[in-house]
């Protein structure tokens, strides 16, 4: 898979290639076709949101658990029962629409698919939860000059497990996943204002320069992602992430779900300064 980060949805000899300049509806037509990327770096000035599937009766619980942990969980959209169709996103549809997704049977992976239609036909009492992702803000941090650079070398995120505690809610409990970006030690302030004014996309960090004080050893192997790219001087920070219901779904072991693959997700139409405070 190309990691390059391109500013035109398609190039002149019919090649799919997404940037900053490419329409969300134009990502989630790729997507629908077949591409398979990230979605860092796309559609600037558009919210992103991670995605997870839960039968109905798991539905309420899980709602809770979103109540009870704002942060890493904050809400933006939960469809009906049964509906693929997001109103954050005219015309689009939740089973085709994401570049790569994850089935989860007893809180196991089972499969990495880039299209859910078939396995959908086969539930249909299914609640979907569309929840805010950091992604929002990294074309803020870049247009104030803060270098983002998983973007700047065509990478994933890292992201990582932690030692910081869910607020259990029902059936489900967890421990909070991060994604992590270096940020030179002068730019700090600004990246925490930043991001700070995003509450509905995780907000402000939760850790600035020491991982293992939230249970992260080795910043080098992330739990989901790729590896991180530092340069000399960088400072890690961490900020709560839309993983953290994948991370539930292993722990609490429901019988079935759909997420997002980590760092594969959902393209709004909603602009970001929606989300902004």
């Amino acid at each position: 898979m190309d990691g390059r980060l391109m500013d035109k949805a398609t190039t002149g000899a019919g090649e799919t290639v997404l940037g900053a300049a490419t329409s969300p509806q134009d990502a989630r037509r790729a997507f629908r076709g077949g591409v398979v990327r990230p979605t860092c770096g796309i559609a600037r000035g558009y919210a992103q949101a991670n995605m997870i599937m839960l039968p109905r009766e798991y539905a309420y619980d899980f709602l809770l658990f979103t109540q009870r942990n704002p942060r890493p969980c904050p809400l933006l959209e939960v469809l009906d029962e049964g509906s693929p169709y997001p109103t954050t996103a005219k015309g689009s549809d939740i089973r085709t629409d994401i570049p790569l997704y994850r089935i989860w049977e007893d809180g196991k992976a089972v499969d990495t698919v880039d299209d859910i239609s078939d396995v959908w036909a086969r539930h249909d009492d299914l609640v979907t939860f569309l929840i805010g992702c950091s992604f929002t803000f990294e074309f803020p941090l870049m247009d104030a000059g803060i270098p983002v650079r998983h973007i700047e070398a065509g990478r994933n995120v890292p992201m990582y497990d932690t030692s910081i505690a869910c607020a259990p809610a029902g059936r489900f409990t967890s421990t909070m996943v991060v994604s992590m970006r270096g940020i030179q030690p002068d730019r700090i302030s600004d990246a925490v204002r930043i991001s700070g004014y995003y509450p509905r996309v995780h907000g402000s960090p939760v850790q600035v320069g020491h991982p293992e004080q939230i249970g992260i050893d080795d910043l080098d192997h992330p739990d989901y992602g790729d590896p991180p790219i530092l340069k000399e001087g960088d400072v890690s920070v961490f900020w709560a992430c839309g993983v953290t219901p994948q991370a539930a779904v292993m722990a609490s072991k429901p019988d079935f779900a759909i997420t997002h693959a980590p760092g594969h997700m959902f393209i709004t139409d909603v602009p970001d300064i929606t989300y902004m405070v």
